[in-house]
């Protein structure tokens, strides 16, 4: 039984920004650009949110399913800091958007953005526990950010997007190593949303508390794993990315401890081992519970996978809750989708139409009663980038019901 994720698909939205653009237009200080390793950030439009960021990214995943092994999808875990009711959870609405089997566990889980280690870890144990050969459970992280302040330097960072995972005794993309977890949590108010319409971020105390916490998990994974070694252990790292220059800062002090290398050394090692698992986060933004899985989706497109090699992962949720664990990327792993493709396909926005966007999305929050989501403010880039493309968008909410269709 090889226990993890068989499948795994990523939507990334279908707009975007650019990063440096966006600096220039705030008038923010272009000297902490390059430290936010950011090019791109994706940008959900007001018909979006986290349902339908998840039916978009599990779709292509269910669609190469034949009928008999959809059927045998018992569980649907959904890890989101994005819910949309104090009692019935989003997994409601995406199991019946995906069609699934009737016969399914459905329920979702939050701690910020580890909710989406939380989702993969609950249906793996779930999986596993079943004595019914060839159960799967769907897995999805999936998030929609809500409005940030604008000119601070956490709106750069800012993503859309959500990554499903097909989990069963199939890994094909990623073979959990069993009981190799280390945990770390503590009480902090770093980010948080205190109400439907607001996040507050303190980035100095969220920073630091990503540290303590990846050097504690990580101690916690070797008193685990006996001759756990940070670098020779694993053939790349995986890290959850807020921004990539965050992930490059973490490891910089991780190797710094563990290994007391030199500037050069960690240089070098970051370009081999940890670069190819950013690609997309760079070019996305902050996903949220799915930034993790993003990574991940980068790393199997752009490592070296010839054979089988063991990646170090690092899941890190506001508040604060973390998990270093690991597994086993097999040969010849992919996404079940061309993510390349879908970021080239994207259009691209400026900063009015940002602003205009995030406006016109404050209907789509938790706690509206009704709403129509009428797309001709933003038409020409509904019908050039949805329209026809059989994507699931948002079109109305009745008495606190979200109404959907598909494009």
């Amino acid at each position: 039984m090889a226990l993890g994720i068989e499948s795994i698909g990523a939507y990334v939205g279908r707009a975007f920004l650019d990063v440096r653009g966006m600096f220039e237009a705030r008038g923010l200080d272009m000297s902490r650009f390059a430290n936010l390793m950011m090019e791109r950030r994706s940008v959900n439009l007001p018909c979006e949110d986290p349902v339908t960021n998840a039916v978009n990214a599990a779709k292509p995943v269910l669609d190469a399913l034949d009928p008999a092994e959809r059927e045998r999808i018992e569980i649907l875990v959904v890890g989101t800091e994005s819910g949309l009711d104090f009692g019935k959870p989003i997994s409601t609405y995406i199991h019946h958007h995906l069609g699934l089997s009737p016969n399914c566990r459905s329920f979702e889980v939050k701690h910020a953005c580890y909710g989406g280690t939380a989702a993969l870890q609950t249906a793996a144990g779930m999986v596993s526990a079943i004595p019914v050969p060839g159960v799967k459970a769907l897995a999805i992280a999936t998030d929609a950010a809500s409005a940030t302040e604008k000119a601070s330097y956490w709106e750069p960072s800012e993503g859309a997007g959500a990554v499903a995972m097909l989990v069963s005794d199939q890994a094909k993309v990623l073979e959990l190593d069993p009981g190799a977890s280390g945990y770390h949590t503590f009480e902090v108010m770093d980010t948080l949303r205190p109400r439907h319409d607001h996040d507050v971020v303190d980035p100095d105390l969220s920073l630091l508390a990503y540290m303590r916490c990846i050097e504690e998990s990580f101690a916690a994974y070797q008193r685990r794993v006996a001759g756990a070694d940070i670098v020779d252990t694993f053939a790349y790292l995986a890290l959850h990315t807020p921004f990539a220059g965050m992930v490059k800062g973490a490891h910089r002090m991780l190797l710094r401890k563990q290994k007391r290398l030199g500037p050069r050394e960690i240089e070098a090692d970051f370009t081999t081992r940890v670069i190819p698992s950013l690609n997309y986060g760079m070019r996305v933004g902050n996903t949220f519970s799915a930034a993790l899985y993003l990574a991940l989706c980068s790393l199997t497109d752009h490592g070296d996978f010839t054979e089988p090699r063991r990646v170090g992962l690092f899941s890190y949720g506001s508040g604060c809750a973390s998990e270093f664990y690991s597994g086993v990327v097999p040969a010849g792993a992919r996404p079940a989708i061309d993510i390349e493709a879908a970021l080239a396909d994207r259009r691209e926005i400026g900063v009015d139409d940002l602003d205009m966007i995030t406006d016109l999305s404050a209907d789509r929050i938790f706690g509206v009663r009704d709403a129509v989501f009428d797309t001709k403010p933003y038409g020409d880039l509904f019908e050039d980038r949805f329209e026809d493309r059989g994507l699931l968008v948002l079109d109305r909410i009745a008495g606190f019901h979200r109404e959907y269709r598909w494009s």
